[in-house]
C-alpha cells in the first residue's frame, strides 16, 4: 500500500510540474539603427546611432534576455559602416539575431555576401524556437532590385513588379521587396511543423504587412493567404516604417517598431516579455509600451 501511495505522489507531482511549466521569457528588440557617417536627412541622425545603440545594449544587458533581435537596416549604406556598430552589438549578453533590411544591401554587389558574413547570417530566412514559440525570420528582400543575387530571382523580381505596378498599390516601390515562391513554400512548411509541435508562431520581417501604406512587402496578399489557415500565428514584428504602427487583424498582432536613427535627441528600442496569454512591450524613449493579448 505504501508503495502505491509513493508512486501516486510521484505521478501526480510529475503532471503538476508539466502543467505549470514556465513558458515565459523576455527579449530585446531594436529596429533601424541605420548607421552611416552621413549628414542628417529626413530627420535621421545617422552619426548618433552608435551612441544610441551603446545605450540600448547597456540597458538590455541589465536584464536577463533569451535573445535580442534587430529588425533590419542595421546600416544605411557602405560596408565599412558595420565596423562602427558591430563591436557594440557583440557586447550583448544575450543571443542575438538579425533581420535583413533594404539598406543592409546598400553595399557594392561584390560585397553583399561579405555583408551577410558580418551579420553572421548563414541563411537569409530562417527560424528558431524559444520555449513554446517558433519564430520565423523572413527575408523581404528575397525578390528586390537591390538584394537579389541570382539571374533567376532578378527575373522573378521584374515579373512581379511589372504585374503589380499598374494596380495603384501604395507599396509597390523599388525600395521594397517581396517573398519568393520558394520562401512562401518554406513558410508553409514551418507553419506545419509548428502546428504539429503545438507551437505558437511569431514572424520577424523588415517590411510590414499591416497597416497598408508605402512600406509594405509587395506580395503581402500571398503571405496572408499562406498564414490564414494557421490559428497559431500570433504576431508579426517589423521595422522599415520609422514612425511605427500597430494593427490587430484576425487575432494577429502586427507591430512596427520605431526607428532608432530618427530625431535629434531621442532613441527607440524595447524589451518584450512573453507570457502564457500576453505579450508586454516595455518601450524606451519613442517606442510606446503596450500589452498584447494572445487568443
Amino acid at each position: 500500500m505504501k508503495k502505491i501511495i509513493f508512486f501516486l505522489i510521484i505521478f501526480i507531482g510529475f503532471y503538476s510540474c508539466k502543467e505549470t511549466k514556465d513558458t515565459s521569457f523576455k527579449i530585446g528588440v531594436v529596429s533601424d539603427c541605420q548607421y552611416c557617417n552621413c549628414d542628417i536627412k529626413w530627420d535621421r541622425y545617422y552619426k548618433k546611432s552608435p551612441q544610441r545603440l551603446k545605450e540600448a545594449v547597456k540597458t538590455l544587458n541589465e536584464d536577463t534576455l533569451s535573445y535580442t533581435i534587430h529588425l533590419g537596416d542595421f546600416i544605411d549604406k557602405n560596408l565599412e559602416s558595420f565596423d562602427s556598430i558591430l563591436p557594440t552589438w557583440k557586447k550583448l549578453a544575450s543571443t542575438s539575431y538579425h533581420v535583413l533590411g533594404n539598406h543592409d544591401f546598400e553595399v557594392k554587389d561584390s560585397l553583399k555576401k561579405e555583408m551577410l558574413k558580418k551579420l553572421n547570417i548563414k541563411n537569409r530566412y530562417y527560424s528558431f524556437v524559444e520555449k513554446d514559440w517558433r519564430f520565423i525570420v523572413l527575408d523581404g528582400n528575397d525578390l528586390s532590385f537591390y538584394g537579389t543575387t541570382s539571374k533567376e530571382k532578378a527575373q522573378q523580381t521584374d515579373s512581379l513588379f511589372k504585374l503589380l505596378k499598374d494596380k495603384n498599390l501604395p507599396f509597390v516601390k523599388k525600395w521594397n521587396g517581396a517573398l519568393s515562391n520558394d520562401q512562401l513554400k518554406w513558410i508553409k512548411e514551418e507553419l506545419t511543423i509548428a502546428t504539429q509541435k503545438n507551437q505558437k508562431v511569431g514572424f520577424y520581417c523588415h517590411f510590414p504587412i499591416f497597416p497598408i501604406d508605402q512600406h509594405n512587402i509587395w506580395n503581402r496578399e500571398q503571405f496572408l493567404a499562406v498564414i490564414k489557415p494557421y490559428k497559431n500565428v500570433k504576431l508579426f514584428f517589423n521595422g522599415h516604417n520609422h514612425a511605427g504602427a500597430y494593427e490587430l487583424v484576425d487575432n494577429v498582432h502586427y507591430l512596427t517598431f520605431k526607428g532608432m536613427v530618427d530625431t535629434e535627441n531621442t532613441s527607440a528600442f524595447a524589451k518584450v516579455n512573453f507570457n502564457k496569454d500576453t505579450i508586454t512591450v516595455e518601450g524606451f524613449y519613442r517606442e510606446p509600451s503596450r500589452k498584447l493579448v494572445i487568443k
